[in-house]
């Protein structure tokens, strides 16, 4: 009875916190902030890779739905969408001992889009350039709600320094419930979009939805600003970028993309076709997109097939497949007989070219050499042409490999051979063959 009042106070109360100012607002719900910087070696913070660490995740985000009133119960007692199918989407967790207490997911932007878009107009956002990741599918586990401290604030730690070590986004963006948009502004200085409210987002069963944005660019600055001066276990701005977390688990990668697929096709099948239905509800250009871009043999025999009479339009196919990694480099070119020296960072790569961005315009249409480091033991020496700058943003190019050296094509053909983070680092064995 007591937990029921307590509950009920809270959602009566979160309106009239919402009418507040900025500052009462931000005193209010900095209440429930506590950053521990240590933990017990119990928790640990990694991304779910496994067929039992997935299924806890969806089991736990299942169940934080229905309490929510966002599902109704399902059969199978786990929440699981098309976009876990994606390889741009990552989902982390916390697990405590033996049991997944806390999950959230990133979906970057891709093909496929993400859930908000299809409500909330993010153009502007686009404008900006960089990577945009929809922040999804956030649970804790009902026994550790009240434990901020030691599961989610390192779990929004964990979210950040994956978004922007490991993700290359630039952009988070939600859509929240109305009654939980007031601490993602207050405690994560996220910003609502422009655009009213969404009385129904059918993403949710139907609930109302507010959209919001953070810029990662600016994000760090906004944390000083706002948390500047409070003591140490309410300081998130500390906490975020001062903190080591050694309950945090990283992925092990030996060259420097930017996604962690994880999807072979057995898991695919267990989740999408066995334990739910995901597959047989797929839109038409849902299901193209899918065949687009798990294109071998051994995932065709567990997506549906694509019907005879389907436009393929919605097939995407590239003469040569592009790959997003974020590796840094140096391009250096000769310009009315004085050597000029560019930083640069390779955020997406093919067989024959890549585009790169630098702090200073690159000299389009110039000839160079490029020194690209792939990976931390991996480096890639090539002669290369600046086609063109980007139209938008000029401090984007696309540059042409005039001479691809062998570390390079062996770094393109390991790219092609692997479609899950396991695959990539079975498949670089092969660069240590002798003679290869």
């Amino acid at each position: 009875m007591k937990k029921s009042l307590q509950r009920f106070a809270r959602t009566a109360l979160r309106p009239l916190l919402d009418r507040l100012p900025a500052r009462w607002r931000f005193a209010a719900y900095s209440r429930a902030i506590r950053c521990e910087p240590e933990l017990s070696d119990k928790f640990v913070f990694k991304l779910a890779e496994t067929r039992e660490e997935l299924e806890a995740c969806f089991r736990l985000l299942h169940d934080a739905y229905v309490d929510a009133g966002f599902m109704k119960p399902a059969p199978s007692g786990l929440r699981v969408t098309v976009y876990h199918a994606l390889p741009t989407t990552s989902t982390l967790l916390c697990r405590h001992g033996d049991r997944v207490v806390g999950t959230v997911s990133l979906v970057r932007e891709s093909a496929m889009g993400f859930p908000m878009q299809r409500i909330f107009d993010i153009a502007s956002i686009r404008e900006a350039g960089g990577n945009i990741a929809e922040v999804s599918a956030l649970a804790i586990d009902r026994r550790f709600r009240s434990a901020s401290g030691r599961i989610l604030m390192p779990l929004l730690k964990f979210m950040y320094e994956y978004a922007t070590l490991q993700f290359d986004t630039r952009h988070l963006v939600i859509a929240v419930n109305p009654r939980h948009i007031g601490f993602y502004e207050a405690i994560l200085c996220f910003r609502r979009l422009k655009q009213r409210p969404v009385e129904h987002y059918d993403f949710v069963d139907g609930a109302p939805a507010v959209g919001a944005h953070l810029d990662l660019d600016f994000a760090l600055t906004a944390f000083r600003r706002r948390y500047d001066g409070l003591p140490p276990e309410k300081n998130l701005y500390r906490y975020f970028t001062r903190i080591n977390l050694p309950n945090i688990q990283w992925p092990l990668k030996r060259f420097y993309t930017t996604t962690d697929p994880i999807m072979i096709p057995a898991l695919m099948d267990h989740f999408f076709n066995q334990r739910t239905q995901t597959f047989a509800r797929l839109r038409l250009r849902e299901l193209m997109l899918l065949h687009s871009i798990y294109d071998l043999p051994e995932f065709k025999s567990v997506l549906p097939p694509v019907p005879d009479d389907a436009p393929r339009s919605e097939m995407r196919r590239r003469t040569h497949r592009r790959f997003s990694v974020v590796c840094p480099g140096e391009f250096s070119t000769r310009q009315f007989g004085v050597r000029r020296n560019f930083d640069i960072t390779v955020f997406e790569c093919s067989a024959s070219g890549f585009r790169a961005r630098s702090t200073t315009k690159l000299p389009a249409g110039t000839q160079g050499t490029v020194i690209i480091e792939l990976g931390v033991a991996d480096w890639s020496v090539m002669a290369v042409t600046v086609l063109r700058l980007g139209s938008h943003d000029h401090h984007i190019a696309l540059l042409r490999i005039d001479h691809a050296d062998r570390a390079w094509q062996k770094f393109v053909n390991v790219l092609g051979k692997a479609r899950t983070h396991g695959e990539l680092e079975e498949a670089t064995r092969f660069l240590e063959v002798p003679g290869e």
